[in-house]
Formats: C-alpha cells, structure tokens, sequence
C-alpha cells in the first residue's frame, strides 16, 4: 500500500520561499578576527573567512591617524589585504564590511589600528622570504602539492618544484612553517612523483597537477626534460639530508627520494654513446629536439649528478664533464667594465645561469680545471650590475637601487634579458636577478631589495612577494608570479644568510666524489668560514665600501645572551683597533655603531666580531677615499 502525504498548504511554501529570500538579501553581519600586521613601508589585514554564503567580497575602508575614513580597496576571499602606506612610522586605521553578491554592504568589524616602522636589513630578509614562501606553500596545487607554473595555471613544473621543495626548508628553519608542515607539504609532492609518468627516469617538464600526465611544453617536447629533472632532483636530495629524523614519515621520505634519485637514466640522454648530454627524449618524438647540454648556462648541476648517480648503469663517466658541459667555447678572456668573465659568452646572459645550479651546489672554497665559480658568478653579476650603472641603452630608471637583468615577463611577453643587445635589455628589470644574487653581491643586492619595495611600493610587491618585472620606461607592471623566479630568490637569500641549502645539498655522500671525479679541488680564496653558534645569522655591515674615518653600522643576530667584542684588523691579520669593548649583549638583533679612530688607508680590511668563548667570524670591509 502506498502512503501519500498531503500537499503543504500554499501559504506555507511561500512563508518558505520568502524566509529563504530574505536570508539571501539581509545585511551580511561584521567581517570577523581583522587583524593588522605592520611592516617597514606596508601594513597586511587578515581575517577569518565569513560564514555567510552570499558574502562575495570583502570592502576595505582606512583612515590615518585623526583622519576621515575612505575605501581603500576590495578584498577577496583570500583573506588577506596589502596597504601600502608608503613610509615609516605611519599609524592607520582600519575595518571591513563584507559585500553580499547582490551589492548590499554588511555591518562594519571591528576597527584595528597598525603603524609601520623602520625595518632592520635582517627583519627585512625576513620579510621578503616569508612572503615568497607563500607562492610555494599556499599556492602550491591542492592535489600534488607541486609548485605552479605561474600563478595563473594548474599547470606544475618539475624544474620549480625542486626550488619549493628548497624553499619548504627555509620556512622551517625560519619559523614560517613548522617542521611537521614542511615534512607533510614534502612527503605529499614526493608520493605524487612516485605515481607520474617518467622518462627513462626522468621527468617531464609541465605536468597536470592533479593527475601528472605530461603537458608539452612544445610538440616535440613531451616526454623527458633531463635539465627540468636536475633542478627536481637538487631539491629532493637537500629534502632527503633534512628530513635525517627516525619517524615513519622522514623514513618513508627518504626512502622515496632514494627510489627516483636511482631511476634517472641519466646515462642514456647522451643517445647512449655520446660524449654529451642532450637536453630532451621522447618515446613519441626519440632525441628529435636535439638539443646538446653544453656550459656555461643555467645546466651545470646536470653534469654533476650525472656524474653523481647511484645506479652504476645509469651513471655517466667523468670525462663527459670535460667533452659535453666544457666541451664548447667554454672559458674567455674577455672583460666588461674591467670585470673578467673567465666561463661564458657574451657579457655572461641572464643571470639566472649563476643561480639555478647553485641553490644545492656550493660554489665556494673549491675550483674545477676552468675557473672557481663563485668568483666566476660574482664578476657575471657585478657585469651585469655595472651594465645598468653605464645604461648605455639609456634605459628608464636604471641605478643603484634598479638593475638584473634575467629571464622574465616583460611588457611583449617573455624574454631572457641580458646586457648584450638593445634587444635583449629592453628596460625590463626582473626582482630575481638582484636577490638571487644575494650571495654573490649582497650590498648591491640588499639595496635594489629596498629600492624596489619602499620606492616603487604595491606596483612590485603583492601577496607572494616581489612580482615577477617590471619596466619603468614602458609603465608596465608586472602581476605575475613565476615559481622559477620566486625559488631563487627566497633560497640564495638563505645561502647568504646561513649557507643553509648549500650545507645540506653538499653533505650528500654521492656529491664530493663526483666533484673529486671530475677535478674540483680547494680553493681557499673564496673559502667562507662557518658562522660560530653564538650568532643566529651572519652578521652585517653598512656602508660597505665605507669611507675612511667614517662610520658604520654593524648588525649582529645573537643566538643567546653573549659577551661580543668587535676589531678592525688588516689583510695580514693584525688588529688595528678594537671596534666595541666586550659588551654584554641579549640575544636577538643589536645595531652596533662603530666609529674607528684609525684613517686606514684605502683598500679591503676585515671586522672580527668575537664571541665569549673565543668563537669570531670576519666580515670584510672595503674602506675607500
């Protein structure tokens, strides 16, 4: 028997129909957890997330100190609000109302207030690589946990995701992250890469994020990119030295990284019996691309952990350092600005060829038969610097605080900038250029960092960071993000300040033999001491070249409490002042000034800061007239 129940009477469904409505159309309640973050030039508004369905955006009001209100701007539902006041010690209020998708105004949040400040060189690191982990970690895809292409596609990059995996490293060690999250965001890319398609081990270099088919990146290029899959790897082998720990999680975690470390046929991308690699291999399309791996560019660390591999079949032999990476017209004579390029063409191209290879792989303290490379991407960078001094292109808004020239986004689309042509330097300045250089020119670095954000402000910096270029000439900016960009710049900020990525990469046991193999050898000219455990960062200081008899500021990060004590001291070693006394100090971040007495004459001296234990580290310090 069927049971039917009677219709509700009509006046019930529209009492239904009209509460539903009304709940669609009434006034959204306040914008809840508005909190404001100030930095050196902007202030951050977050906030919890609104309930109501209908909220569509967010509208952002703000008032300075003893002003009216006015509309800032709109926020998304990100959560998340960047205003730029433009200076220090700015106070500004500021509250929400949630926009319903019908246009109606909710009621306002509460008001909080924010006032900016001068930001230490060290807070402002700080700043800067926290933002750009963001790109990583927030941004990475919600499937695979791989880094985006650019913040624009659900298209991941192998190449990219081995400089996130780098960069996960630096939020724990910073505090950005918690060990835990890093170690979880690790194992959920490195399960996923357990599952894509490979190419005689190697991977390819766009892939769908969620399901790891291959994207080509061009109609032959569909299979294998073996450059895209050195950078992967780098990351995964300085994953693998981190996460040492006993718990299941690390265990698995190595265990994996191991399993694709040793299924990359790097032996057979020479087409088997070649003297050197080639860039690509497809089943569908064999080595049609035919593109040989030969220096100097963006590619050494491919010849290195080729000769590295753990798989002796798969393992390429040492002389292919020598026919294949050095096998063209590899060192120079030339010089540019009476800098001597030693390796490379040209003017030394873009300079992402200095940073890729050597977020894992040190540079310092060693040399191969050609050149020490530190010195080599020290004097490509300063080329590069001193190009946007000369502007011989006449170039807008080129100087001290404005120069890099690299492979970016640009106001005709994309392009590997470098200084050798007009058509090459089309005005374009990419962030990644100076701050990856970091390691390698940290004053220059340090001061287009601040140019670019407390002068040019929300046109070069948003929610991850510094955009990808901009180009003052053509009033283009940038809102792109590019996660072979972004990498660089929040990982060589972290091997300047610690060495951090450098360390781990390096105490990989495959690494030194491969470097004996192919002849490295100590090079103690750019050797770089290790920073004692009474200092949390390396120390800083400014100016730097500094005039004779003029004074300086020393920035020093204590570990803990410690007594500190200060020389000036000569090339040959001898102290020629003490700087500041053995002074008691918490730990955390001091401004020393120092005043010296002694006029030396010009030329390069040294800073010895020296702990209470005996423990120093020098800093050098160019004095001119």
């Amino acid at each position: 028997m069927q049971h039917f129940l009677p219709a509700p009477p009509r006046w019930l469904a529209c009492f239904f129909l009209l509460s539903s409505l009304a709940g669609l159309h009434a006034q959204a309640g306040p914008v809840g957890g508005l909190e404001a973050t100030a930095y050196d030039h902007h202030v951050e508004l977050n906030w919890e997330q609104p309930g109501n369905p209908a909220v569509e955006s967010v509208r952002v009001y703000g008032a300075a100190e003893g002003g009216e209100f006015a509309v800032l701007g709109t926020g998304s539902l990100q959560n998340r609000y960047i205003h730029f006041v433009g200076d220090f010690d700015v106070t500004t209020r500021y509250f929400l109302r949630a926009i319903t998708r019908d246009g109606r105004l909710g009621e306002p949040s509460d008001t909080v207030a924010a006032t900016t400040y001068e930001m230490s060189d060290s807070a402002l690191l700080d700043m800067v690589q926290e933002y750009t982990l963001r790109y990583f970690y927030e941004f990475g895809h919600p499937v695979s946990g791989m880094a985006r292409e650019r913040n624009t596609t659900s298209v991941v990059t192998s190449g990219g995701t081995g400089f996130g995996l780098m960069a996960l490293i630096v939020g724990a060690e910073r505090g950005f992250l918690t060990r835990e999250q890093a170690l979880e965001r690790t194992n959920k890319i490195v399960d996923f890469l357990t599952t894509v398609p490979t190419f005689k081990g190697a991977f390819s270099h766009w892939m769908n994020g969620a399901t790891g088919a291959v994207v080509p990146f061009s109609p032959l290029d569909d299979g294998g990119d073996l450059v895209e899959t050195a950078f992967l790897i780098q990351g995964l082998l300085t994953s693998r030295q981190y996460f040492d720990g006993d718990s299941p999680e690390e265990v698995r975690l190595r265990e994996n990284v191991n399993q694709l470390w040793s299924g990359v046929n790097w032996s057979w991308y020479r087409k088997q019996v070649g003297n050197v690699l080639y860039w690509h291999w497809s089943p569908n399309h064999d080595f049609q691309i035919n593109l040989p791996i030969r220096g100097f560019n963006e590619t050494h660390i491919v010849y290195l952990l080729g000769v590295a591999a753990p798989t002796p079949g798969h393992r390429i032999a040492p002389s292919l350092y020598h026919t294949g990476w050095a096998g063209g017209n590899y060192t120079t004579n030339a010089s540019y600005y009476g800098i001597p390029l030693l390796v490379g063409s040209g003017k030394g191209g873009p300079l992402f060829f200095s940073h890729y290879s050597y977020l894992g792989f040190d540079p310092r303290g060693k040399r191969d038969q050609y050149t020490n490379y530190f010195v080599r991407n020290t004097n490509h960078t300063l080329i590069n610097y001193e190009h946007a001094q000369a502007n011989p292109y006449n170039r807008a808004g080129y100087g001290p605080g404005v120069w890099g020239l690299t492979a970016s986004d640009d106001p005709n689309g994309y392009l590997a900038h470098a200084p050798d042509s007009p058509t090459l330097d089309n005005g374009t300045i990419t962030p990644t250029a100076a701050l990856g250089s970091m390691p390698y020119t940290p004053e220059k670095s340090l001061t287009a960092l601040k140019h670019m954000y407390r002068e040019l402000g929300d046109r070069t910096w948003g929610t991850y960071g510094f955009y990808d270029a901009f180009n003052i000439g053509a009033n283009w900016y940038a809102d792109s993000y590019l996660a072979i960009d972004q990498g660089p710049i929040i990982v060589m900020i972290e091997n300047y300040r610690s060495g951090l990525l450098w360390d781990l990469f390096m105490s990989s046991p495959e690494i030194a033999p491969a470097l004996d193999a192919v002849g490295f050898v100590e090079d103690t000219t750019t050797a770089v001491a290790a920073l004692p455990d009474f200092l949390a960062d390396r120390p800083l200081v400014f100016p730097n070249p500094a005039t004779a008899g003029g004074a300086a500021q020393l920035q020093l990060t204590l570990a803990r409490p410690q007594t500190v004590s200060v020389q000036l001291v000569d090339v040959t070693g001898r102290t020629l002042e003490t700087l500041v006394t053995p002074t008691a100090l918490a730990g955390g971040l001091h401004e020393l000034t120092l005043h010296p007495r002694t006029r030396p004459s010009q030329g390069l001296y040294y800073l010895m800061v020296t702990g209470q234990h005996g423990e120093s580290l020098t800093l050098p310090w160019l004095i001119t007239r």
